[in-house]
């Protein structure tokens, strides 16, 4: 689709639409794209006041976050909650390199913290193992994450939806959710061994760039979180 309109303006007042040229922006499942705070629809506003030429989705990912949480998550929130919860049951927190030393110890300076947290908050303790091989978690532990996920509404699960698998970590996620930890604290500790990767073996172009995207997805989510709860 090219860009049509001249005009982009929020519309409504809780919950706030966008408008383009006074036609109300809908969803992929064709619903009316609507948006718990001012702040967040300002923002999606802004996405489509910047299209020249094409609409490119990959530059718009607040507005493609709102239609996942109103195309998707409201349909479904409970379940959407305990799939990403599973991510507890075998959470990257959990599981640790057998060496060298120096990784070993990275690796527990970034997570042990945000485990003590988890444990914590979650009334359980989580297994922490060495290697790959599989271990179970207390049957509490992914239940509780789950019931937290599917509290924070459509809106933040759509945000989870995208914070859970680009960190491989459900702690980390809802770490970062609650504000016990900041944004660039979780990107650096859910990215503890590819940092460690670099350091001692070089940078592959390739790589880079990859982990750039996931980088920039992981704070467009996280940004899409902190205007949902009407700040900017």
């Amino acid at each position: 689709m090219k860009r049509f309109w001249t005009d982009v303006a929020v519309t409504g007042d809780n919950p706030f639409g966008v408008a383009l040229d006074g036609r109300a922006v809908r969803t992929p499942a064709r619903d009316p794209l609507l948006l718990p705070t001012r702040v967040l629809a300002e923002a999606v506003a802004d996405e489509w006041r910047d299209v020249t030429g094409e609409v490119k989705p990959a530059a718009m990912p607040l507005t493609g976050l709102a239609n996942a949480a109103l195309d998707l998550m409201a349909a479904d929130v409970d379940g959407h909650a305990l799939r990403l919860a599973e991510y507890a049951g075998s959470d990257l927190l959990c599981y640790r390199a057998e060496g060298p030393g120096p990784l070993v110890a990275k690796q527990a300076a970034a997570w042990d913290p945000v485990l003590a947290w988890a444990q914590q908050r979650f009334d359980t303790g989580f297994v922490v193992t060495a290697g790959v091989l599989p271990v179970t978690q207390p049957p509490m532990a992914v239940p509780r994450v789950a019931a937290t996920l599917a509290a924070l509404g459509p809106f933040g699960l759509a945000a989870c939806a995208q914070l859970v698998p680009l960190s491989g970590s459900a702690l980390l996620a809802l770490a970062l959710v609650e504000e016990a930890v900041d944004l660039d604290t979780a990107w650096a500790a859910a990215t503890v061994d590819e940092a460690w990767s670099a350091e001692n073996w070089g940078e592959d172009d390739d790589a880079t760039a990859a982990l750039a995207l996931k980088a920039a997805a992981f704070a467009a989510a996280h940004r899409f979180l902190v205007l949902g709860r009407g700040r900017g």
